[in-house]
């Protein structure tokens, strides 16, 4: 475990995204004011900070961020996949199904890698092996995490049940012989293998056409209903999140600013930048000569701006928020924001009719 040190939160309060009441569920995920710096710089880059998460079982939680936010980052980190070095764990603690992560020697850790928590990531293309066929890839998941399950009918199955037509003849191809939807496909039916409790998707439908989207996504949420896994799924679209998502964290420049169950956080967002993105996503019949864009792009985690990281670019930027690194503060029932002006500012929801 990662020694506890200052990060200017109160010990004792109720994390964003915490059970509330005594005796509630232990999530599935808590990830507590957790870290990470890369590199031996001086100062090193710090690509995320403090930054708190849960997931119970069963729910999907999305987090949501431009590029370079630190979402993909908090997600490996939940697996311990980030080299170390150059990353380097500095504060902080992951605990997944009451296991310390930070704190679990490699042999113990390798267990909960595919048993506990499975990813799919953006490009199935860079993730399958290409000179291996399908099928072999999953039969050798199920080698290592099922052992008893591990037989040709089990990987015949899986195919089917991810919606791959002909499943005894596409388990014998190669990753370029199919396409990308696909791809997509067996490498979700390979992280399912396992009976994972918590499957991490990493941006999974972002190099896949609208149609193919919307197909896995409903796959995903049938797979759920299927296993009871939640999901933890890593996105910067916002039409995606409103399909899918039970809570949502929105993340910038390494930390959460935002965090609110689905419809609370697309009804009445509590933070600028959350409020930007909403803004950012076309509506369906509405005419503007331009789409509303967020001004400027995320500082570099070696240059980020003192006070509230998100000034900068804010409309709503006010002297003091030049000065003042906020905490997150609560907004309502299960949402925190990271904005301390929250109820002055007339932050808008998302329509309705917005495109996923």
């Amino acid at each position: 475990m990662v020694p506890a040190e200052s990060t200017g939160q109160h010990k004792d309060r109720v994390l964003p995204g915490a059970p509330s009441r005594p005796g509630a569920a232990s999530p599935l995920l808590d990830i507590k004011n957790l870290t990470i710096e890369f590199g031996s710089f001086n100062p090193p880059a710090r690509a995320i900070e403090g930054v708190c998460l849960t997931v119970h079982h069963g729910e999907t939680v999305c987090l949501v961020g431009e590029s370079g936010s630190g979402k993909s980052v908090t997600a490996l980190s939940i697996a311990r996949l980030l080299s170390s070095p150059p990353a380097r764990y500095v504060e902080g603690e992951i605990w997944l199904d009451g296991h310390e992560i930070l704190g679990l020697p490699e042999t113990e850790l390798r267990r909960l890698r595919g048993r506990v928590v499975s990813y799919v990531f953006q490009e199935p293309s860079a993730s399958l092996n290409p000179v291996r066929t399908i099928g072999s890839q999953i039969l050798e998941a199920l080698k290592l995490h099922q052992p008893s399950l591990a037989t040709k009918e089990e990987v015949v199955r899986l195919l089917a049940m991810v919606g791959i037509p002909s499943p005894e003849t596409r388990a014998d191809d190669y990753p370029h012989q199919m396409s990308g939807g696909m791809q997509q496909r067996a490498a979700i039916a390979m992280a399912i293998a396992s009976r994972p409790k918590l499957l991490v998707a990493d941006e999974p439908t972002t190099a896949l056409d609208v149609t193919v989207q919307a197909q896995i996504l409903d796959l995903m949420r049938e797979l759920q209903g299927e296993f009871g896994m939640a999901i933890l799924l890593i996105t910067h679209n916002l039409g995606i999140v409103r399909e899918i998502a039970n809570r949502v964290a929105v993340i910038y420049a390494g930390q959460i600013v935002e965090t609110a169950p689905c419809a609370e956080l697309l009804r009445q967002p509590r933070h600028p930048y959350t409020a930007a993105l909403i803004r950012a996503v076309p509506e369906l019949g509405r005419r503007a000569n331009r789409l509303h864009a967020i001004p400027g792009q995320v500082p570099s985690s070696f240059d980020r701006p003192e006070g509230c990281r998100f000034h900068p670019r804010c409309e709503f930027a006010r002297p003091e928020c030049q000065k003042n690194s906020p905490l997150l503060i609560p907004a309502g029932l299960g949402h925190w924001t990271r904005c301390p002006w929250h109820d002055q500012l007339p932050l808008a929801p998302l329509s309705p009719d917005s495109k996923a």
